[in-house]
């Protein structure tokens, strides 16, 4: 009788202690979901800027390509006012760097040689788009991530993964429907995309030659520093070629600021930003948009309709792109 007076007294106590069990833990999945929920809308308030950043960056790139074709200067002409106007811009931006991290010779020399490689990449493509279609210039301009896995592989010894080779084969189909396209209509290889070509190749060069300083140098500081040993080399390119840097009236000079704040410096802030936020993975296939985005433009804006070997060979060439640009920063391999 004791016992069961006992084990009846003790019951209580037990079931009360199970249920406080319980309520222990509701409470701390409760908080778990409520951290969780805190987690996502903190990292949905970080990405959403991101995004709008990325689309933002989009629009003033795939501006470039028209704001040269309304300037009246050559090429290498309207290249160094767009990068002329964000290097001064920039300048200010030099007092916050002050007391923060000093630049070796040897690292200012690789930028200037960078800068040098950037603003031939610049002249030609500038020069493309006045002597072929905006929307040419811009596919052939973009194969920037096919010659830097050949670079690198042929002179770094770093073997591209089995999707780069997919993408190579892929990227020069849609490059030789492109030009043969061209050569039917003009009898001869168009200068035009030869100098796309060659744009895309320079900038290449000027990835693989700055790729250990960016890394150890600030963005608004390798920024700056670039563009002004961009903006000089390209001042003594149009010296060298004779060149006038008139500007001759007022569309021109709206263009030229347009190039210069817009595409340039507005664009590679903007992306700049939104690429530090994003993955890789979906910046990469999200940048290739400025392509035909800039062709649609061009057909709006300047009367440029595209053809179906355009179209078809833009194709390849996009998806061969985005092969070979699979798991890199697309911020530094966009070109135009």
């Amino acid at each position: 009788m004791a016992a069961a007076v006992e084990a009846a007294n003790s019951a209580p106590v037990l079931h009360d202690s199970v249920w406080d069990t319980d309520v222990e833990d509701n409470r701390s999945r409760t908080v778990a979901t409520d951290a969780q929920i805190k987690t996502v809308e903190g990292v949905g308030a970080r990405v959403l800027p991101a995004y709008l950043a990325l689309v933002s960056g989009i629009l003033c790139i795939a501006w470039s390509a028209i704001f040269v074709r309304w300037t009246d200067i050559p090429g290498p002409a309207s290249a160094f006012y767009r990068m002329l106007i964000p290097a001064v811009a920039l300048l200010p931006t030099f007092y916050f760097d002050r007391g923060g991290q000093r630049l070796n010779g040897r690292m200012l020399w690789i930028i200037a040689l960078g800068g040098l490689f950037f603003a031939l990449d610049l002249a030609l493509y500038n020069s493309s788009i006045l002597k072929t279609s905006a929307a040419n210039a811009t596919l052939l301009g973009n194969n920037t991530p096919i010659v830097v896995g050949l670079v690198s592989w042929l002179m770094l010894g770093r073997r591209p993964r089995r999707a780069f080779w997919l993408g190579l084969l892929m990227a020069i189909a849609g490059t030789l429907v492109i030009l043969r396209a061209d050569l039917g209509k003009h009898g001869q290889l168009g200068l035009g995309d030869l100098m796309a070509l060659g744009a895309g190749a320079c900038f290449a060069v000027y990835l693989l030659a700055t790729e250990r300083v960016r890394t150890t140098t600030g963005t608004l500081a390798f920024l700056r520093l670039a563009m002004i040993s961009s903006t000089v080399a390209l001042f003594l390119i149009n010296m060298v070629l004779g060149i006038s840097l008139r500007v001759p009236h007022g569309r021109t000079v709206w263009a030229i600021v347009g190039l210069g704040l817009v595409s340039q410096l507005g664009g590679y802030l903007a992306l700049t930003y939104a690429l530090g936020h994003l993955p890789a993975t979906i910046t990469s296939i999200t940048m290739l948009t400025q392509v035909p985005l800039t062709a649609l433009m061009a057909a709006l804006l300047l009367g440029e309709a595209l053809t179906l070997p355009q179209i078809v060979g833009g194709v390849l060439v996009l998806i061969g792109v985005g092969l070979a640009h699979r798991e890199k920063h697309p911020e530094e391999e966009v070109n135009v």
